[in-house]
């Protein structure tokens, strides 16, 4: 099964009680369909009391059992909680986005999204250099005339 086959097979759930186990999944959602693989991740600190992190994926071998699951199962509620049941997104990768170890600019997508044309850098240094050659006159010049403070009295 290809990898986008295989996302359009998942739902993800969301809001999930810390008693919530694979089986407990496996149960509330095997009406809709077969189901090929359950995962509930683990939280990242190895010192945490926490069984899992409170969401999971069920993987589904068909797109259509998935989206009946998604149609039934949101916002419905397990173990007390409602729970959130939506698609699947794809995992980012760990080098992209926030969060990253590489700066956001050396990033493939960033200069494609975010570049800018010669014609603007051009337009931008022009009026960069207009404003610095207004800023360098004289700032009481053309107050000359003017021998009291205030408005004029007529």
């Amino acid at each position: 099964m290809t990898e986008a086959a295989r996302l359009k097979s998942t739902v993800y759930v969301g809001g999930l009680d810390q008693g919530v186990t694979t089986q407990t999944l496996a149960e509330a959602f095997i009406p809709f369909g077969e189901i090929v693989d359950i995962s509930l991740p683990k939280p990242e600190a190895p010192s945490s009391t926490d069984r899992h992190r409170g969401f999971g994926y069920v993987e589904f071998e068909l797109p259509q059992d998935a989206k009946e699951a998604i149609d039934n199962m949101d916002q419905s509620e397990l173990y007390g909680r409602v729970i959130k049941v939506a698609a699947a997104k794809p995992q980012k990768d760990s080098n992209e986005g926030l969060g990253s170890k590489t700066a956001i600019w050396e990033q493939e997508g960033y200069l494609a999204k975010h570049a800018v044309s010669d014609e603007d850098r051009i337009a931008a240094e022009q009026a960069r250099m207009m404003a610095t050659s207004r800023q360098s006159k004289d700032p009481m010049q053309g107050l000359e005339e003017l021998d009291v403070a205030g408005p004029k009295l007529q």
